[in-house]
């Protein structure tokens, strides 16, 4: 443990920003930016949201909550885009508009963009689907046993082509030879239209 004088040596070279550690600093950046690792920051903040929802109507209070929530992350991320994850949101809304939790354990992520993703303490990390790429399949030596089998196939349509077109033709000729007959049309009765039993006789 160290002395209080220690500690007042520590806040002068904060106040006074020491070189020493603004070198060190250089350096580290200067050996990332060489290495091409983007910076991504990573927190853990236990945020309180009763005192933001306790000033808003009861049918209003997890909603409330959800934007106390995004504007402490503003604040403390240092970033305009927010977005609260699914296990977050889900643990927000879980009972209800009504009665959402008085603080939560927040783990926030910040990439090289400045967007900022929270998600629930101990959430499961959701893995991106890789895509997989398709391979070609590879060309195979056509064989004399598989072209004898082509050809057998390619013979078989035809005939069936064949006996589907003569089928047609035959239908033709039965057509021509007896045509369609329709039946004679009756005269039509005039309508009878429905009168009423008190309704005046019409001359």
């Amino acid at each position: 443990m160290g002395s209080v004088l220690d500690c007042s040596k520590d806040l002068r070279e904060r106040q006074e920003g020491s070189p020493r550690k603004a070198h060190n600093c250089q350096e580290k950046l200067e050996k990332d930016k060489n290495q091409g690792v983007k910076m991504a920051v990573e927190r853990t903040y236990n945020v309180p949201l009763r005192k933001a929802w306790l000033k808003v109507p009861r049918y209003m209070r997890t909603k409330k909550a959800a934007k106390a929530l995004k504007e402490f992350l503003r604040k403390h991320m240092k970033s305009e885009d927010v977005k609260i994850g699914k296990y977050l949101n889900e643990f927000l809304w879980r009972h209800g508009i009504k009665n959402p939790p008085h603080h939560v354990k927040v783990k926030c992520s910040k990439d090289d963009k400045g967007i900022v993703i929270a998600e629930l303490e101990g959430a499961p990390a959701e893995k991106k689907e890789e895509t997989k790429k398709r391979k070609k399949p590879a060309k195979i030596e056509e064989t004399p046993e598989k072209k004898a089998e082509e050809k057998l196939e390619e013979t078989k349509k035809e005939k069936q082509e064949e006996a589907k077109e003569i089928q047609k033709e035959e239908l033709k000729e039965l057509k021509k030879e007896h045509p369609k007959q329709h039946a004679q049309r009756t005269a039509l009765e005039p309508k009878s239209v429905f009168k009423h039993p008190t309704a005046p006789k019409q001359q």
